[in-house]
């Protein structure tokens, strides 16, 4: 009777840690949606100050000159954004295989990080 308990025990045991992964990826995916949706939001903003700037404008080269602006901001500001999508991407993943290192554990694998 003993192994069909820990049998049990050890299937009761994966389910848990597949809920307990699976509500890490949906946290991970809100947090990126929200970063996402939060960058958008600045890109638009910095998009349309840019177009106002450059609308108001009394010559070519201030428009030049405003256009460079926007384009090494918008490219700094992804390049940061890139870097923290990854971080997060990584602490979903991180977060999402904790449940099943003690699993791991049991059979003698020990994961690296």
């Amino acid at each position: 009777m003993k192994n069909f308990e820990d049998a049990q025990n050890f299937g009761k045991e994966g389910f848990e840690a597949w809920v307990a992964s699976a509500t890490a990826v949906t946290k991970g995916v809100q947090a990126v949606a929200q970063e996402v949706a939060e960058f958008s939001r600045k890109s638009l903003e910095l998009s349309t100050q840019t177009f106002e700037k450059a609308a108001t404008a009394r010559s070519v080269e201030r428009v030049v000159e405003v256009q460079q602006g926007y384009a090494k901001e918008a490219y700094e500001a992804a390049l940061a954004q890139a870097n923290k999508l990854g971080e997060l991407y990584v602490a979903t993943a991180k977060d999402a295989f904790k449940p099943f290192e003690a699993s791991l554990a049991a059979f003698g694998i020990k994961p690296k990080h």
